[in-house]
């Protein structure tokens, strides 16, 4: 939200008081509470009739210091987000003469007295500075009625409307240092880097090639090593250089802003902070890594169709994990009823039981709405389960299901009674859920608990997904649930898989798809998937393989679309091709199922690594090499893990360039090592892609190729690539939780040693060399 017109004048209809200087600081325990005036106070009568902001610092966790900015502090409690790793007890603070400081961990906090206001975070060993508060950055804006300039309202349309939430925001703006570029702030489909963007923090329905997003997070991360959380799980405007271009600017409606900024050096380290804040991406079960295939949404489909579609898999010797039933597993009007269409689903019990005879898991869709003739319905109403508009009664529309209603999750009651139909679901067969929409949630109404409904629009998805996953964890155990998620805010990554929404058939599509997955990642949220060949429309069959081969170097991997069937060979009928052309869809679907599998011993432990610390298993480049300057703005390609660099390939032509840091970098396909830091422009078929193994890497790669949950230590191989002398650890987890540890020591002459704890039998062979077998648990090379 824009409110100057220039740098000199502000908008139309916009009055401004910005914090002027530190007239008072006092210690209060562990914060500093300091007292900003809205004018400079020269003598005893200006402290009259004067608004006054008081910034309160504080320290929830080592390298992460919390600022609340108050105007008025006697309205309702807020609700922020659920912040479940902040502890009470932390940081130092000291007042003097000249100003506080508060010291958490990395990060320091220093306010100083008199005008002009500053507060500035450094980095405690050093004294950089990483952003800084200062003159007219703390601003109390109050709008007009109806405040326009040149026609249009002040405020930015959200939910379908553009007319201003409210008439008084706290804006914050934290300075841009020369070359400092942002990201994140949740799957944002535009340009990686946010410098120059305005970005509305509201979820929408918007599909991937719009401005809009489904799972917006407060969350933005600077090259510089820090990031910032707004603690507000409503409207949060951005402008990001994009207002005051030397400057963040974030703005909410209402009487206080809180945000934290969060240290940790490079961008790993923050989002490990942040995470620990925030909460860890949960950890997955090991056959959720497998491909998913889907009935799609508007297609015609019974079980007839659906074994057609598993045996031709079979048949084809294409692995497959999970069956998904979209939409019209249960009746049309009827969403969400959790019932069977009896026309095409007679014997639901014994077609799961049926599916998982055929070792395969299954999901099913839902969303958190009510259709007027689901018998649901009026059994909600009556208990007063829905969310209600102000005058009593249910709130509901009809667009997408007629007459639906809002599951009210701030009422346990409400919360309790649809988890009753899910456990009934799980009792029945059903290993996940598909935790559609979300987004789409009014402001109009009136909540249970009271919740305010600006910051219940974006909350809503959380206690969503919690409902959903709470009974998953309980009747499946930690590490078994999983749901399969497309709206989110800050916190989802808690509660994984997240999907990219509706993205369409092109290879312009994919790119802006990678963008998103890319962007929600530096986000915090440790794994990913997105509709392979795109949700609408029906991809040409080149589109289709090159999205399959992106699909499955994924973490997550799902074939759905919207009015298609997604089964490979179809496009194989399409073009005319022999199914056994390595360059066919059924080949290159075959071809990269199995690589993934035979990688599951590499892609679990980095998913296990996601869940300790936060760090994603799909890595922006910006991510892996913070200090290479050349990946500033690449959004084309990723670490798959710690080791594995992929380039998806995304025109016609086969064509794409690929830029390789710093390093040796070995071709997987041709054992090819290339010198790194530069660019490469390669032309690859279907059956390949660019895909690079980092310099001193050691892969562990399993036995099996058609399933993703086996014992990783059965039959392990190590391969090694081209390092120098100097020692690695390595440790393999199965999906049953057994361990080894494996360490590699080279030699400056090239011999290699390698010694494990845990598993007696095991092979290594060097990239390119012959294979070794060990029987006692140690080996030389």
């Amino acid at each position: 939200m824009k409110f100057t017109d220039g740098f000199w004048q502000l908008r139309p209809g916009v009055d401004a008081l910005y914090g002027r200087e530190t007239h008072d600081l006092e210690q209060q325990g562990r914060t500093i509470v300091a007292t900003v005036p809205t004018k400079v106070i020269e003598r005893r009568g200006d402290t009259l009739n004067r608004p006054v902001l008081t910034v309160t610092l504080h320290a929830p966790l080592p390298g992460v210091i919390g600022v609340r900015v108050e105007h008025h502090r006697g309205g309702a409690d807020e609700v922020g987000f659920d912040l479940i790793g902040a502890e009470d007890g932390h940081g130092e603070v000291t007042v003097t003469d000249a100003g506080a400081t508060l010291v958490s961990g990395e990060v320091t906090a220093t306010i100083t007295r008199g005008a002009p206001w500053s507060l500035v975070f450094t980095e405690t060993a050093t004294g950089r500075v990483l952003t800084s508060s200062g003159e007219k950055s703390l601003g109390y804006m109050t709008l007009a009625e109806n405040a326009q300039v040149d026609g249009a309202p002040v405020g930015n349309a959200r939910g379908g409307t553009a007319r201003q939430h409210s008439r008084h925001y706290l804006h914050e703006q934290l300075a841009l240092g020369v070359g400092e570029l942002v990201y994140g702030l949740g799957e944002r489909f535009g340009p990686l880097v946010k410098n120059g963007q305005v970005v509305d923090i509201w979820n929408a329905d918007g599909g991937t090639s719009s401005e809009q997003a489904y799972k917006n997070v407060p969350f933005h991360l600077s090259n510089r090593g820090y990031g910032v959380l707004v603690n507000h799980p409503g409207h949060v405007s951005y402008e990001i250089g994009s207002e005051a271009v030397e400057r963040v600017q974030f703005s909410v409606a209402g009487e206080s802003l809180e945000y934290y900024v969060v240290g940790g050096g490079t961008p790993a380290g923050v989002l490990e902070r942040y995470t620990a804040l925030t909460g860890r991406p949960a950890r997955l079960p090991a056959w959720s890594y497998g491909l998913w295939l889907s009935t799609s949404f508007t297609t015609d489909y019974d079980e007839t169709t659906i074994n057609s579609f598993i045996d031709g898999m079979a048949e084809r010797e294409l692995p497959l994990s999970v069956f998904h039933f979209d939409c019209f597993w249960m009746r049309e009007f009827n969403w969400c009823d959790f019932e069977w269409d009896p026309r095409v689903f007679p014997d639901p019990d014994g077609m799961l039981a049926r599916l998982h005879d055929r070792d395969l898991r299954v999901c099913v869709w839902i969303n958190p709405y009510i259709g007027q003739r689901s018998p649901l319905f009026d059994e909600g109403k009556a208990a007063g389960y829905f969310v209600k508009r102000p005058d009593g009664s249910v709130w509901q529309w009809d667009l997408w299901q007629s007459g639906m209603a809002l599951v009210d999750f701030t009422n346990p009651e409400a919360t309790a009674w649809y988890q009753g139909y899910l456990r009934r679901l799980i009792a029945q067969g059903v290993d996940a859920f598909k935790t559609d929409f979300g987004e789409r949630i009014p402001l109009e109404v009136d909540y249970f608990d009271g919740s305010s409904p600006e910051r219940m629009h974006n909350l809503y998805t959380q206690r969503y997904n919690e409902a959903v996953f709470e009974v998953l964890e309980e009747l499946q155990g930690e590490g078994e649930a999983i749901v399969f998620a497309r709206s989110a805010t800050a916190g989802g990554q808690t509660m994984p898989v997240h999907w990219g929404g509706d993205n369409t058939s092109s290879y312009e599509s994919l790119a802006e798809t990678l963008r998103g997955g890319l962007s929600l990642a530096l986000s915090g949220f440790g794994y990913w998937s997105h509709d392979i060949g795109g949700f609408e429309g029906l991809p040409d069959p080149g589109v289709f393989k090159r999205w399959l081969v992106f699909g499955l170097l994924s973490s997550h991997t799902r074939l759905h679309a919207s009015q298609n069937y997604r089964v490979p060979w179809l496009f194989d009928e399409r073009e005319g091709r022999d199914e056994a052309d390595p360059q066919s869809a059924v080949s290159v679907t075959r071809r990269f199922t199995q690589l993934k599998h035979q990688l599951m011993p590499y892609l679990h432990a980095a998913g296990l690594e996601a869940h300790r610390t936060g760090t994603p298993i799909m890595r922006p480049m910006q991510l892996a090499f913070p200090g290479d300057p050349a990946v500033a703005y690449l959004d084309r390609q990723y670490l798959l893990g710690p080791d594995l660099l992929v380039a998806p390939v995304m025109s016609a032509d086969g064509e794409v360039e690929l830029y390789l840091p710093d390093g040796r970098w070995t071709d997987w396909w041709t054992g090819e090592v290339v010198e790194g830091g530069r660019w490469r422009r390669e032309t690859h078929g279907f059956d390949t892609v660019p895909l690079y193994v980092r310099e001193g890497a050691v892969l562990p790669l399993g036995a099996r190729v058609d399933r993703p949950d086996y014992d990783y230590l059965d039959g392990l191989e190590l391969r090694l690539f081209p390092s120098g002398e100097g020692s690695t650890e390595l440790t393999v987890t199965t999906p049953e939780r057994t361990e080894a540890v494996f360490r590699v020591v080279r030699s400056a002459d090239g011999a290699v040693q390698i010694t494990s704890d845990g598993a007696s039998a095991f092979s290594a062979r060097l990239a390119g060399g012959e294979v070794v077998t060990s029987a006692d648990g140690s080996l030389t090379l």
